[in-house]
């Protein structure tokens, strides 16, 4: 236990009494999410936290009357904390810690309250203060409950340190609590994922919960007008041209915030989104994904550790998964839309994803998707109900990029550019490096990982979102610009294919594996975060997304 710092927060006591895997979350990984207690927490503490009042030392009679925001720490109890009030009288200190809520109806206060306002009564007493009990303010009902720090409380108190020191030395988190009523409420319930994980290791068969926040009210900001300038005043984004506002959107509002060609972004705008940590995405004026912008990088450390451990020798089992999941995938899509009959081509198909699990190396499992793919998209045009199309716009016939040649190509590799971004941006934003793929190689600059994720939600997403643009006329030859040898987007175009992509991500689709209802959006995050579960060795095996 070396390397576990000599004093742990009294904070992280309460955490560990609540749920020892949250502890490791929260302290040893330094993970932590907000949700609406945890702000309403902050809210109540905010008077607190100015600090107020001075406390003498204990060899005063009287050291103090109030004080609020204390630091006490003790190297011999291996502890240190913020308390929120100390009182006095008589020679006697009173620790007095705020909480929001109500105290419960059997008892004074809960358990993790318990034994921070003890580990809080133990450092006054280490520190040379007269201390044998506690007070906990509950905002919610205005009352104080009075703890006494009987040798019950503290023998448990102590023992929980000793217990949570053992623990943050362990190089990886305990396993989820089984089927508890405290994960619902959890702040990281959407990173422990308890149910999904208790699911793939058999600790628990019940089905999962859903668990997983629902979509936040944030969406991602996209700036497509050349000459554009964001940024910040008030609090909100802002986008102007010539000095006059073209919109502006509240900062608690915006996800991430992607720019196309020649846009300005403020450095005062950086700096609010760093804070945030709302990642901003450059691309092309023609869509091509050139770079991102975060804040510091995640401090998941170990996280990173097995990505590249797995990235360097035993990433073939993951790499499979992903290309049977695309394969399948690409063949749903087919089945479902294709207006010809494609049964053989279907066969095909289903015959090549088996192969998948059977494939002896990297390159082997590229030789088969690669396969897959110029049989699906010889078949992909037998999708396309294309009406009213003169100039023969999108008449596909194979797939080409770079650039691309005809109309349907360039929705595709529009598609595929968001695609990778959304999973850029995710990746960061579960702790990978999103340049170190398993499947793809980390060359060229690609964000490899990204590219990796995205494979089994190309058809899904952006194969999906092309479908509906052209079937549903939403875009027409009106729409492209055609250049040299390349294809390109007209501003209107573009924005009405962003639009349609914000749309199939606000989709919900029942999770083929924990079956409740979430929006691709969160499909991102939960795959993801399911694959860094893989890594870090708490399920057995990454399962891809895949439709029926």
């Amino acid at each position: 236990m070396s390397d576990v710092p000599a004093l742990v927060p009294v904070r992280m006591v309460n955490e560990f009494e609540y749920c020892p895997r949250l502890f490791y979350l929260e302290w040893v990984q330094s993970r932590f999410v907000d949700n609406p207690d945890t702000v309403e927490g902050r809210y109540v503490h905010r008077n607190v936290d100015l600090g107020h009042g001075r406390m003498g030392g204990p060899d005063q009679d009287d050291p103090v009357r109030q004080a609020r925001s204390i630091m006490l720490g003790s190297e011999r109890l291996g502890l240190i904390a913020k308390a929120d009030i100390i009182e006095g009288s008589d020679g006697k200190v009173l620790p007095v810690e705020v909480k929001r809520g109500r105290p419960p109806r059997h008892g004074p206060a809960w358990s993790p309250e318990l034994v921070q306002l003890c580990a809080i009564g133990l450092l006054l007493n280490d520190n040379g203060y007269s201390c044998s009990e506690g007070q906990i303010y509950f905002a919610e009902t205005r009352q104080r409950e009075t703890i006494p720090f009987d040798d019950e409380l503290v023998a448990k108190t102590l023992q929980l340190v000793e217990d949570l020191r053992h623990v943050a030395s362990e190089p990886g988190p305990p396993p989820p609590l089984v089927d508890s009523p405290k994960c619902p409420r959890c702040s990281l319930v959407g990173i422990c994922l308890p149910d999904e994980t208790n699911l793939h290791t058999g600790r628990s068969p019940v089905r999962p919960r859903r668990l997983v926040p629902r979509d936040p009210s944030a969406r991602p900001l996209y700036v497509t007008e050349q000459g554009a300038r964001v940024g910040i005043r008030g609090g909100r984004a802002v986008v102007s041209k010539h000095n006059e506002d073209i919109e502006a959107v509240r900062m608690i509002d915006v996800s991430q915030v992607s720019v196309y060609g020649n846009v300005q972004i403020s450095s005062q705008f950086m700096r609010a989104a760093f804070m945030r940590e709302t990642p901003v995405c450059w691309f092309s004026y023609g869509g091509w994904f050139q770079g991102i912008a975060h804040g510091l990088p995640s401090k998941h450390v170990e996280l990173r550790r097995r990505q590249v451990a797995i990235a360097s020798q035993a990433g073939l089992p993951v790499a499979r998964r992903m290309v049977e999941g695309k394969i399948r995938n690409s063949r749903t899509l087919l089945r479902r839309n294709s207006r010809e009959d494609v049964d053989r081509v279907l066969t095909q198909l289903n015959n090549l994803a088996g192969q998948v699990a059977s494939a002896p190396s990297i390159q082997s499992l590229l030789g088969i998707e690669g396969t897959a793919a110029r049989i699906y998209f010889s078949r992909f045009g037998t999708m396309l109900k294309i009406r009213n199309d003169p100039l023969g716009a999108f008449d596909f016939q194979s797939r080409n990029r770079r650039p691309p040649r005809d109309a349907v190509n360039c929705l595709l590799s529009f598609g595929y550019s968001m695609l990778v971004k959304d999973f850029t941006a995710t990746a960061l934003a579960v702790g990978f490096d999103p340049y170190l793929g398993i499947y793809h190689r980390p060359r060229f600059g690609r964000p490899a990982l990204a590219l990796d994720l995205a494979e089994e939600f190309r058809p899904l997403v952006a194969e999906s979102v092309v479908l509906s643009l052209i079937n549903n006329e939403e875009v027409r030859s009106s729409g492209f610009v055609i250049r040299a040898q390349g294809v390109a987007l007209t501003s209107q175009a573009r924005k009405t294919f962003i639009r349609a992509y914000e749309r199939r991500m606000d989709q919900e689709v029942t999770h083929p594996t924990y079956k409740y209802r979430i929006s691709y959006r969160r499909v991102f995050e939960v795959q993801a975060r399911m694959l860094g579960a893989y890594l870090l060795g708490e399920i057995p095996e990454y399962i891809p997304f895949m439709t029926r």
